[in-house]
């Protein structure tokens, strides 16, 4: 059922007689560039309805019935308030439908034509649309999005299982039903990032006055305390073992996420002429995910291994590529890695991801800032930093409890002396 509005001028004969006449109807926002209005007369008031035609600013205007001022509601000819409102709902879906700047598919491709320009990472973002809004909201009008809607289906994405990565012919396979505390934060998380999305795109449709009402997802809040991670990275020790057990153009990658934090298709990317081995030497990444560039200095070993890394080869070449010397795919490293961290006997497998964290948790480890940390990895915002290295970050607690907190040890001379008698 469309969601009923309230309106205190308009929604009682009482109420509607204390007006004073007017040419003009008096107009209340239903949903979308849809009013309903009340024109008062001398012998009783009319309702009216306005649309105002999806992006334009051309409206249509239709009496729908007479106002139950004088007479009691027949609900054909004769209206109350809530009635109209009805019969309005009725009249947007028959005038709408045809209208495709109306709907959420346009508003998706509305928001990836703009995203395209000004953002990065579109392919993860076209497939989470693909896969979680665009099926389930797809030919919906936005004007018929409600609250409760828009809640059921943030929730039913936490509750449901994750998506495998499956063939493009084939039926999409799902992993298991979420069984720990973990796994369900994480679904959450997971479902709070979608929601994201697709608040991005209804935000972008009304900042852009495709629509002119956001309240039904404005209500939608995401999962609280469901993006605290955990954050997994290798020690020293564990990083040694992974090099020594990757196949060479992998060990390569692997190195390279090590010296520097940068993520796979930074790495995948990387050119030589990004690398620069003066006196002061980085390397230049070129802007990624947040649409920013960075510039990441080496210390000697990295340095060293950059050198090795681009000899005999010009400026417009990759600077890493696989053993086959074709440039490295999306997924191209995934089973790779796998193989690597089973032969070095690392418990759990780690993603490429995880070498960035260890590159950022290292650092933290040995005294850097998280404002230094926050601009090595490319972070748009220090909170994110400080989400996943803070506890590493702060070693003042530390020292104050070690230097300033005295020691309870008992001495030997003490133990089993009796208590004094009164």
């Amino acid at each position: 059922m469309a969601r009923q509005v309230k309106d205190a001028r308009l929604e009682t004969r009482q109420s509607r007689l204390r007006l004073p006449p007017n040419k003009d109807p008096y107009w209340r926002l239903i949903c979308s560039g849809c009013y309903i209005g009340y024109r008062k007369g001398p012998q009783g008031g009319s309702w009216w309805f306005r649309l105002i035609k999806p992006g334009t600013k051309s409206y249509k205007r239709i009496v729908i019935g007479k106002a139950d001022d004088v007479l009691d509601s027949d609900g054909v000819e004769i209206l109350s308030f809530k009635e109209a409102q009805l019969k309005t709902h009725e009249l947007i879906e028959t005038l709408l439908k045809d209208h495709p700047k109306s709907t959420v598919k346009y508003a998706i491709e509305h928001y990836l034509k703009w995203f395209k320009e000004n953002r990065k990472s579109i392919n993860e973002t076209q497939a989470s649309i693909n896969a979680h809004i665009l099926p389930y909201f797809g030919d919906k009008l936005i004007s018929d999005l409600t609250t409760k809607e828009i809640k059921a289906w943030h929730q039913k994405l936490a509750s449901s299982p994750a998506r495998k990565r499956s063939s493009k012919f084939g039926q999409q396979q799902y992993r298991n039903h979420a069984d720990s505390d973990d796994k369900k934060r994480s679904r959450k998380a997971t479902a709070n990032r979608t929601l994201s999305v697709f608040k991005a795109i209804l935000n972008k449709a009304y900042q852009d006055e495709v629509v002119d009402d956001d309240l039904a997802w404005r209500r939608v809040k995401p999962f609280e305390k469901v993006d605290e991670p955990k954050v997994r990275f290798l020690t020293e020790a564990e990083a040694k073992r992974l090099i020594n057990a990757a196949k060479a153009d992998l060990r390569q990658m692997i190195q390279a996420a090590l010296y520097t934090g940068a993520r796979f298709n930074e790495l995948a990317s990387l050119k030589v002429c990004d690398v620069h081995l003066n006196d002061k030497p980085y390397i230049y990444i070129q802007p990624s995910k947040n649409g920013k560039s960075r510039y990441v200095p080496l210390n000697e070993s990295g340095t060293q291994f950059f050198k090795k890394a681009i000899i005999g080869k010009l400026g417009n070449h990759f600077v890493f590529t696989k053993n086959n010397n074709m440039p490295w795919g999306k997924n191209h490293h995934v089973r790779l890695l796998k193989e690597a961290c089973t032969n070095a006997r690392i418990e759990s497998t780690v993603s490429f991801h995880e070498l960035r964290h260890t590159y950022a948790s290292l650092l933290a480890q040995a005294g850097a800032d998280l404002l230094t940390i926050s601009k090595l990895l490319g972070h748009a915002d220090t909170r994110v930093t400080s989400r996943h290295y803070a506890h590493l970050c702060d070693k003042t607690l530390a020292n104050i409890v070690n230097e300033m907190l005295p020691s309870f040890s008992i001495q030997e001379k003490y133990i089993n002396v009796l208590p004094i008698l009164a």
